[in-house]
């Protein structure tokens, strides 16, 4: 039965060699701002994402992270076509050799990759349909698609429910008689019953309790091991972050400010903004003061200030800082940082 599925998953046989799966290039998503008033008129717009461009290889886990308004869902949302992009390039390259850019395709083209990408929502039980039975509701994409019936789908269905930990006779239930962690289960089987190259989270364990949070985070590093699953893993929890992801992408105001391999960046955070984040994380020592670096409101993404979007609330704001935006730079250890502070120009002086 274990054999059955994992052969038949996409992602059994992965894009070939160090071509990455999902090249993302200076991704933008703008939201206009009108007037009042009979005749609207645009007057501004609202950077909820602004030139993101980044590489995901296939099995790799991404994290997306920052605070609330940084970005990050309407990052992954836009990456999934859930909204469409205002401009940039979504390449996906498919096992079958074909390279795609998901910005463009129209929504007629873009439904057979449906099957290729998913989505895992955060809240477990609004992401459900209440009046659907577990089993309905896991099989849905494939009748939308059109890719199972009859009895191949109800042992389909059977046997990813087995994968996420439930039972078949729960397939003839209610979501409302579940709790937390069973319901963001079926919302997994949900996702993975696609057989999809690339999942994204978004917030997956934050609505759980934490025993539960941990009993998720292990399920899907589970299931990403047996079916060679690629994520963008979005996220607030800089704990589940560190456990789960090989690279963590560090947002603010609509940009990527430090992009690193997850190791590198809570070892050696070089942002101020990501050493801000850091100095949040609890530890489980009482004896351990906890000092809270960052202070302020995350930047309005419809009214940014002047240069570094941070640097009202950046101690070590320096001269240029207010004047000129920072561009990511790669660093000698290969993290890929936006701040003065770090550029190599004005390390050299």
């Amino acid at each position: 039965m274990n054999h059955s599925i994992k052969a038949d998953h996409l992602n059994a046989t992965p894009v070939e060699g160090t071509q990455p799966l999902l090249q993302v290039r200076n991704l933008c998503k703008y939201f206009p701002v009108y007037s009042q008033g009979f005749v609207r008129k645009e007057i501004s717009k609202i950077k909820a994402v602004d030139q993101v461009s980044f590489d995901l290889m296939p099995g790799e886990t991404l994290g997306l992270v920052g605070e609330s308004g940084s970005g990050k869902t309407t990052c992954a949302r836009s990456i999934l076509r859930a909204l469409r992009p205002t401009s940039g390039e979504v390449i996906m390259n498919l096992p079958d050799g074909r390279r795609l850019d998901l910005a463009q395709l129209s929504n007629k083209a873009l439904k057979p990759l449906r099957q290729q990408m998913q989505m895992i929502f955060q809240d477990p039980y609004a992401s459900l349909n209440p009046r659907m039975t577990v089993g309905d509701i896991v099989a849905e994409p494939m009748k939308i698609h059109g890719l199972a019936k009859g009895s191949e789908l109800d042992d389909r269905v059977e046997r990813i429910l087995g994968k996420v930990g439930l039972k078949p006779e729960h397939r003839h239930r209610y979501p409302h008689a579940f709790s937390g962690g069973q319901r963001q289960r079926v919302g997994i089987a949900r996702a993975l019953i696609m057989n999809p190259s690339l999942v994204v989270a978004d917030e997956a364990v934050s609505a759980l309790d934490v025993s539960v949070q941990a009993q998720v985070i292990n399920l899907l590093g589970d299931l990403q091991e047996e079916f060679g699953l690629t994520y963008i893993f979005v996220a607030h929890d800089l704990s589940v972050v560190r456990h789960l992801c090989d690279k963590v992408a560090v947002m603010y105001a609509g940009r990527i400010v430090e992009m690193a391999s997850s190791a590198a960046l809570f070892e050696d955070p070089k942002h101020p903004y990501t050493r801000s984040l850091l100095s949040a994380v609890p530890y489980p020592d009482p004896d351990i003061t906890m000092e809270f670096e960052l202070g302020g409101e995350v930047a309005d993404a419809g009214n940014l200030p002047s240069g570094c979007s941070f640097h009202p609330r950046c101690k070590d704001c320096f001269e240029p800082c207010d004047q000129r935006t920072p561009q990511l730079e790669t660093m000698p250890d290969g993290a890929q940082v936006a701040c003065h502070l770090c550029s190599q120009a004005n390390v050299s002086k």
